[in-house]
């Protein structure tokens, strides 16, 4: 069994956090500037110490220096002095990076499956309609046999359905178009902020967070600070993490340590404007994820950002200074005090508003699982350096991790996209090869029977009426030599500019009579009508063309 961790101190009196009750939760709670940061390095750094994995998002992009052995400043080592503690021996933790956007660590990725209509729905603020289509889409596309890796398969499965949605209504219910459109502008939202990159394969393997090397616990650090832009994204991807611990690891009950220890930084993003469900999944989660030997500890400036019901499950605490200068902060003082074992001659109200940085009231568990008395102490400072590390640290960090080359590369698999595209270019393929079928086509120009081009008439004209039909049944045949052949020219022409009596008896009109028609309903002057007749008459050639020259 680990020895307790030395977490504070003041004078004789001593914190000790006891591994065997570590998967008990916790929470580290202060304003801005008060030491959480350092609070929670400290713990990150003890816990590897005695082999447990650790993972901590970085907000600030500070929490990386605990890959490094540290090197107290002056300035700490006179508030050491001051204090009576002793200055800490150096120290470093085997570190592996990670981040969403793949640029300060190694890729993170998860499917759209395994995220779930309910976390997405959180992740895109969608109402209860929306969310229900949404399900209904996820569920569709289960039946169907076509798999949701990425966003394009989602946007592609959102808009098979609403295309399709009344061959899904009497199976799965109604698909609202406004619902499928608000998701597809959630979904763009999401893109906007990087959340294509997240999703996709390789998908994480939970697994690769619980390493050692060389008896210590790897801490595993994502970079959160461009991802705090979109923090709805970052809230839904921790819990999306915390589910997949919950799901994917066995029942082991109480061990010596916990198998790993998960910091939720800025907590309060993740009950920020929850809907019910989703608070009763996540306290579902923190209650129930101890069994599998994970310890959850809510890192946020305010105690009342975390709901009674998961606040109840904490018992580990670790609180800074409050500052109590509006109703709402003196509220939280009040709360704050209520919620911590109280200790004969220390008011702990007072106290949270006179704490100095680095100083907190500590209550952690006992060996019965009891909460301890509260105690004002001191919280020591870690070994490993206090600040983040340099690029080419980072590169090495990353050049020499357990998981190298491992989730670079992204892969695309055949999914619902792939499939849903190939059916509908079948399916416009087979209704051109039906088209084609169906329309008999000329051998000689390939276009459909019946279809006459201006090429076609020209030709007819200029091979002297060869190529059409005689237009009289009786001695109408063109005469032999060069009379012959250009009275059957001039027929031909005659008859495309003023048309020909087909065998029914109906009469053809020519490309230049019905030109001539139009000008002259077009122009409506006796002006326009002589000068369209004259043209006429210079083209055919005719006497009373040439009497009006």
């Amino acid at each position: 069994m680990a020895d307790p961790i030395l977490l504070a101190r003041h004078g004789e009196i001593e914190c000790l956090l006891l591994p065997a009750l570590a998967n008990r939760h916790g929470l580290i709670t202060g304003a801005t500037g008060t030491g959480k940061t350092i609070s929670l390095q400290k713990l990150a750094e003890s816990l590897s110490q005695i082999g447990v994995p650790v993972f901590m998002a970085d907000v600030k992009g500070d929490l990386t220096g605990i890959s490094q052995p540290g090197r107290p400043s002056a300035k700490l080592l006179a508030v050491l002095q001051e204090r009576g503690l002793a200055p800490p021996a150096s120290a470093a933790c085997p570190t592996t990076l990670w981040d969403v956007f793949g640029e300060q660590g190694h890729p993170v990725r998860a499917t759209v499956s395994d995220m779930g209509p309910l976390l997405l729905s959180r992740m895109l603020g969608l109402n209860e309609t929306q969310a229900g289509v949404l399900q209904m889409v996820f569920k569709i596309a289960d039946d169907h046999g076509l798999a949701l890796l990425d966003l394009k398969d989602l946007r592609a499965m959102l808009q098979h359905v609403g295309e399709n949605a009344s061959e899904f209504t009497t199976q799965y219910g109604n698909v609202s178009a406004a619902s499928v459109g608000a998701i597809q502008r959630g979904l763009l939202q999401i893109e906007a902020q990087g959340g294509d990159r997240f999703f996709g394969e390789p998908m994480l393997n939970i697994a690769d967070f619980m390493q050692t090397v060389d008896g210590q616990g790897v801490i595993n650090i994502l970079a959160a600070d461009k991802l705090m832009a979109a923090p709805r994204l970052y809230a839904t991807f921790l819990l999306w993490m915390l589910s997949e611990l919950f799901e994917t690891l066995p029942e082991v009950g109480d061990l010596d340590q916990p198998k790993l220890v998960f910091f939720f930084d800025e907590a309060h993003l993740l009950f920020k404007d929850a809907p019910p469900a989703l608070v009763e999944r996540i306290e579902l989660v923190v209650r129930l994820v101890r069994s599998k030997g994970v310890g959850v500890y809510f890192v946020t400036q305010n105690p009342l950002d975390i709901p009674d019901a998961v606040l109840g499950q904490l018992g580990n605490r670790v609180q800074h200074a409050l500052r109590a200068f509006t109703p709402r902060d003196q509220k939280a003082v009040k709360a704050a005090a209520d919620t911590m074992r109280p200790k004969a001659g220390l008011d702990i109200a007072m106290a949270i508003t006179e704490l100095g940085v680095g100083e907190a009231l500590v209550s952690l568990l006992d060996d019965k699982g009891r909460p301890c008395i509260t105690e004002r102490v001191f919280v020591l400072p870690p070994g490993s350096q206090i600040g983040p590390i340099t690029p080419a640290q980072r590169k090495t960090l990353m050049e020499q991790s357990l998981v190298a080359g491992v989730y670079e590369q992204q892969v695309d698999r055949e999914s619902a996209y792939e499939k849903l595209t190939g059916r509908a270019a079948a399916s416009a393929q087979a209704a051109d090869r039906d088209a084609s079928v169906t329309a008999p086509r000329d051998a000689s120009s390939g276009l459909p029977t019946g279809k006459r081009t201006m090429a076609d008439e020209a030709g007819a004209v200029f091979q002297g009426g060869s190529a059409r039909a005689p237009s009289t049944a009786s001695g109408g045949g063109a005469s032999s030599g060069s009379g012959g052949s250009e009275g059957g020219m001039l027929d031909g022409l005659k008859d495309v500019l003023f048309g020909s009596t087909g065998p029914r008896g109906g009469r053809r009109e020519g490309l230049a009579e019905a030109a001539a028609k139009s000008a002259l309903r077009s122009i409506g002057s006796s002006v326009g009508r002589e000068l369209v007749r004259g043209v006429l008459g210079s083209l055919l050639g005719g006497k009373s063309g040439r009497s009006r020259r």
